[in-house]
């Protein structure tokens, strides 16, 4: 079967700011960049990866430079792994949007709640992610895989590994952290371990 590592990008510049980046292209700071790099050299003296897949947004693809990079491997873009699309919520702080009264401060209760201007549901977004283990499914390839993303984005896919949806962790992963899955086939319960990388982590969970 093959290991999937999944990634959460190092801290970026909406992190720092305690805003929604949502689907937006901001940059991984300063520290990010850096702690990209050392999680990178780190994660790769211990083990070796055969590919790549990570979200179109900027900070997701600046994460996974560094393994491209010492690797030599070209990461392959996946729009099922961008973030979940936050709607007109989109760029807002932390704060103003939990003194909004159409923003769903309980994160429990997001299964279904599709915020305005456009947003994703975590229905809609399971929906979205579930195409990209198609490939993986029922599997014989005993090769590793490295799959950068975003936390609501790996909210979700904890909930499809463990199959729990539409109940899922109310947790989300700190940036650089990275999760170790045997994986078989969606359905299945997984054992996600939990691999802890990195230096500069945005420790706010439920924005």
């Amino acid at each position: 079967m093959p290991t999937l590592f999944f990634m959460r990008h190092a801290e970026s510049t909406a992190n720092k700011s305690r805003t929604l980046a949502s689907q937006t292209d901001v940059s991984l700071t300063p520290e990010g960049m850096q702690d990209a790099f050392d999680i990178a050299r780190e994660f790769l003296k211990d083990i070796d990866l055969d590919g790549i897949y990570v979200s179109p947004q900027l900070r997701a693809c600046q994460t996974a430079n560094p393994f491209e990079k010492m690797l030599g491997l070209k990461a392959e873009i996946d729009k099922t792994l961008s973030e979940q699309h936050f709607g007109r919520f989109t760029g807002m702080s932390y704060d103003d949007v939990k003194k909004d009264h159409a923003y769903e401060k309980d994160v429990t209760k997001r299964w279904n709640w599709v915020p305005e201007g456009g947003g994703e549901s975590y229905k809609i977004l399971a929906s979205r992610i579930r195409p990209f283990f198609d490939k993986f499914n029922n599997s014989t390839d005993n090769s590793n895989y490295l799959i950068v993303t975003h936390a609501v984005t790996l909210r979700i896919i904890k909930g499809l590994l463990e199959d729990t949806l539409p109940l899922y962790p109310e947790k989300i992963a700190n940036n650089g952290e990275i999760w170790k899955v045997g994986f078989k086939a969606l359905g299945q319960k997984h054992f996600v371990e939990s691999l802890f990388y990195g230096n500069s982590v945005s420790m706010i969970h439920n924005p």
